[in-house]
């Protein structure tokens, strides 16, 4: 049972990535979504989840191994990526829960890859930008990297940076910061009601 203050998803996603170009006719597609649900009433982590994405039109590099610790063979095994939209919706109520992410690339990755693949777009439209709120509430000039910001804030690195389920758990810890100097705002829908994208 949600509590008064509500639960909020906190997502970090990892994408097919390369040193330079990417390769022809490849592209940046995801293939790992960390989540951590925040129980904003409680002021507490409630939930730690990682879903393995199988990309189709690109593949792990060497670079992308080194840089999150997924392999080509790993993320073979992951579900497909509307599979993945379909559980953000039906098991963590994603169209109808607030969420968050460090910086808006996990919410334009995703629109760009809904968009590409005629899949319906997961989230609803009240969305935060954790590291936006973050550089206002500590008088910063400029937004820091989410490792960067855990130092400011006097908090630990907790696992793997650039693993999606660690860095969706360490920016929930953030942002559960935020809220105890009461710095997080209501997260409030960004427009109208989103319809499912499709192409």
């Amino acid at each position: 049972m949600e509590s008064a203050g509500g639960l909020l998803n906190v997502i970090d996603v990892e994408a097919t990535c390369w040193e330079g170009a990417p390769p022809p006719g490849a592209v940046s597609e995801i293939i790992e979504i960390g989540l951590a649900v925040v129980d904003l009433g409680r002021s507490e982590r409630v939930g730690k989840h990682r879903i393995l994405v199988r990309p189709v039109r690109s593949a792990v590099s060497s670079f992308c191994t080194e840089l999150t610790g997924l392999s080509q063979a790993e993320v073979a095994t992951g579900m497909s990526f509307a599979e993945a939209c379909r559980l953000l919706a039906s098991d963590f109520r994603a169209g109808v829960r607030p969420w968050a992410s460090w910086g808006d690339y996990d919410r334009h990755q995703f629109t760009r890859q809904c968009q590409a693949t005629g899949t319906a777009y997961p989230f609803g439209r009240r969305h935060a930008n954790a590291k936006a709120v973050f550089t206002e509430a500590h008088g910063l000039r400029r937004r820091p990297g989410m490792a960067h910001a855990l130092t400011l804030a006097g908090l630990p690195l907790e696992g793997r940076h650039h693993c999606g389920e660690d860095d969706a758990w360490n920016i929930a810890g953030l942002i559960l910061d935020l809220a105890a100097r009461d710095a997080w705002p209501e997260v409030t829908a960004q427009g109208p009601p989103e319809r499912p994208l499709r192409c």
